[in-house]
């Protein structure tokens, strides 16, 4: 099995909000905001393949269905669809994607399920041989919104996507039918109900236990200054939960020796966890991109 960072259109987010109640003085030694406060974010889909025999795609990134007012508003750079070039830059199209992964249906994680935006056209639903691998709790959060993540949500997605016939609903345990064994995945509810976090299961079993997998982290860990733990966004629906939830998932992933796949660093695509002297989470290892990857860290 071989991995590819694959890059989406990137955004820009109000520097502010994305690090939570951290002072600016703290958050800008991380990273440099431009004159509108905002900071520039990736929106990276990770592709595995075989995958229990299947070309699986982790996340599509936000897309470019934005009309050019709310592309503009989301400091989204780019017009065309990035992700598909990108796919074709590592060999694939949309249409050879036999799983799509998501680990919830905010824009920046699932908007790169639709076409690209043009004047007077309905929203259209991209990879037509894949099936789509929602989590049924967060599904009900994007079918009925709470007024705080509204906006975060494509009105028009659950609907494409109830009628494409290719969902698959995980129903809250750890495997899902597409993808066997070959995946697990762990919940995190402090950033919106129900996120799934894929993990890509390794191939060292000690006592029937995985190590050496790669885990995407999406909205927990969504780049490298939130390994910090007390490091969380202002758009996390309940930040003390979530820092309890991230405690225990990289105290997991550290004792495991999985590596942690990065969907919004700019510069980072995976990393592997250690700690400091002062015993706190740190990431080793950063590998900007990944191309025809083993989990062993070979190229082809």
């Amino acid at each position: 099995m071989k991995l590819w960072s694959i890059e989406g259109n990137s955004q820009k987010l109000d520097g502010g909000s994305m690090f939570g109640n951290a002072p600016r003085t703290m958050w800008t030694r991380w990273v440099e905001p431009d004159d509108r406060n905002r900071i520039r974010l990736a929106t990276r889909g990770l592709l595995a393949t075989p995958l229990n025999g299947k070309t699986v795609l982790f996340e599509t990134g936000i897309g470019a269905f934005f009309d050019p007012n709310m592309r503009d508003r989301f400091g989204v750079a780019e017009s065309h669809h990035v992700l598909l070039d990108s796919l074709r830059e590592a060999g694939f199209d949309h249409t050879d994607i036999d799983v799509v992964v998501l680990s919830h249906l905010h824009f920046d994680h699932a908007g790169g399920l639709l076409a690209p935006w043009r004047a007077d056209a309905e929203p259209e639903l991209l990879f037509p041989n894949a099936t789509f691998v929602v989590g049924r709790r967060h599904w009900a959060r994007a079918c009925d919104p709470h007024p705080r993540d509204r906006a975060s949500f494509i009105p028009e997605l659950p609907g494409l996507l109830e009628a494409s016939g290719r969902l698959e609903f995980v129903e809250g345990g750890d495997r899902t039918p597409s993808l066997g064994d070959a995946v697990r995945f762990h919940y995190s509810d402090g950033h919106t109900p129900g996120m799934m976090l894929a993990e890509i299961v390794g191939p060292d079993l000690r006592d029937g236990v995985p190590h050496g997998g790669v885990v995407f982290c999406a909205d927990l860990v969504p780049g490298l200054p939130w390994v910090h733990v007390p490091i969380t966004m202002g758009y996390d629906r309940n930040a003390e939960l979530l820092i309890d939830e991230k405690q225990a998932f990289l105290d997991d992933k550290l004792a495991r020796n999985v590596h942690l796949f990065l969907t919004h660093d700019p510069g980072c695509a995976l990393a592997q966890l250690s700690r400091d002297e002062k015993g706190r989470f740190v990431a080793i290892h950063q590998v900007e991109r990944l191309a025809a990857r083993s989990l062993h860290g070979d190229a082809a």
